[in-house]
């Protein structure tokens, strides 16, 4: 990329899998990730190879990620920790992610990330001994505010797909897991096709990618098609205008959530769309902004008050949360301010700084390789480079900028999710 002076080199291998180096001349860190397009949404799909619609429990993807750290000789983690690396792994709704960091040792590291994650090794002892643990975090989980409250704005936005649920699932769809629902979601989504290896650092992409080439060597994977995936139709509305809950907690928990109306969107569609809510919520509700220093003076938020944007491709939702004394009262003046704000638009050189800002947070992430590997990952199965972001950027305009402001920030597509302190 000529702006940003990096060689991101990458092939796909025979048997699908795609390698993508960058390469960081100087750089003492480097980082090796595996991303399966496989997350906590994907509960009910075509089997490639017998073509039979499957059902599985809720939070196998996560249940997986965990599992596949255990071999029949302990646990990988360990053997990373000898070669002085960390290694660590995350589910989200859209994709799973193994990988690890270190100074020294890569190959020897790229070596057993590569051959962990094709190795599943699963017992009814071990899997037993995994829905144990994971039912004491989903419990954790239950009495957590922070979790509670970002949990059931989900639930108020969405009506029938399932980024409403827990990525980890519930305690009963846990339990009805097993070995060989475990195998079976391994063997059609841990596929070389459907997913992506990622590494970053002082490298030689030549020799990453024949590396790579060597670790799949032994292994026979059938050709297989994209999976289709079933999902539920999703209504435009959204399911509840208000969810409160109680808990303990010294002060209220709002969020205020607004839901997308067109999903379906892939690369520098979906990419322009995210850049233009990620100005829009710098200009209406970022720190400096009138609304927020009206709020902030008047008490109802704190320095705790953050916002974002989730735009996947088949769900998308924007939130602003914190702590505030007066949820009611926070949530009238924000949709008050949001409703002037779609009226009048924003102004021209609000849009430029906020844009400015935007185009050095990508820049200052360049040197960032846990932040680049991220942003990677995350546009990769969506059809986004990893270059894309400063183009798209430089493309926006502020007639584009109103048009969404108007069209997302519509208030009978917001739901409100409240944790109030237990009486």
């Amino acid at each position: 990329d000529p702006i940003l002076r990096d060689e991101l080199y990458t092939e796909r291998l025979e048997n699908g899998l795609t390698v993508a180096v960058l390469v960081k001349p100087g750089f003492r860190q480097a980082t090796g990730r595996v991303a399966v397009q496989y997350g906590s949404i994907d509960s009910c799909f075509v089997d490639p190879q017998s073509g039979d619609e499957v059902q599985v429990p809720d939070g196998i993807a996560h249940f997986l990620e965990h599992k596949l750290f255990e071999g029949p000789d302990g646990n990988v983690a360990d053997r990373f920790a000898e070669l002085g690396a960390d290694v660590n792994a995350y589910t989200t709704h859209t994709h799973t992610v193994y990988y690890f960091t270190t100074t020294d040792h890569f190959a020897a590291c790229l070596d057993l990330l590569l051959n962990f994650v094709q190795e599943p090794y699963f017992t009814p002892e071990s899997v037993a001994r995994e829905q144990g643990i994971i039912e004491q975090e989903i419990r954790m989980y239950l009495d957590d505010p922070g979790w509670r409250s970002s949990a059931n704005l989900m639930e108020a936005l969405f009506v029938r797909h399932p980024v409403r649920l827990d990525i980890a699932g519930t305690v009963e769809s846990i339990r009805r897991i097993d070995q060989d629902l475990l195998y079976l979601c391994h063997r059609i989504f841990y596929h070389p096709s459907n997913m992506v290896l990622f590494v970053a650092g002082d490298l030689d992409p030549r020799a990453v990618v024949e590396q790579a080439r060597a670790a799949f060597a032994g292994r026979r994977y059938p050709a297989q098609a994209p999976i289709q995936r079933r999902l539920p139709e999703e209504p435009q509305a959204i399911a509840q205008r208000r969810r409160v809950q109680e808990l303990v907690v010294s002060q209220p928990i709002f969020r205020l959530g607004f839901k997308e109306k067109q999903v379906g969107l892939t690369g520098r569609p979906l990419l322009e769309r995210d850049l233009l809510t990620a100005i829009l919520l710098d200009v209406l509700v970022g720190k400096g902004s009138p609304l927020y220093t009206r709020l902030y003076e008047s008490g109802l938020i704190d320095q705790r008050f953050g916002f974002g944007h989730a735009p996947e491709v088949t769900f998308g939702y924007t939130y602003v949360s914190g702590p505030t004394p007066d949820p009611e009262q926070l949530e009238a003046e924000l949709l008050e301010g949001l409703a002037r704000a779609r009226e009048e638009g924003i102004q021209p050189e609000d849009f430029e700084r906020a844009r400015r800002k935007l185009v050095g947070r990508i820049l200052n992430l360049m040197n960032d390789l846990e932040g680049l590997s991220y942003l990677f990952i995350d546009g990769f199965f969506k059809g986004i480079g990893l270059f894309d972001e400063i183009p798209a950027l430089q493309s926006l305009t502020l007639d584009a900028a109103n048009q969404r402001l108007r069209e997302h920030f519509d208030a009978a597509l917001a739901a409100t999710s409240v944790i109030s302190p237990r009486p």
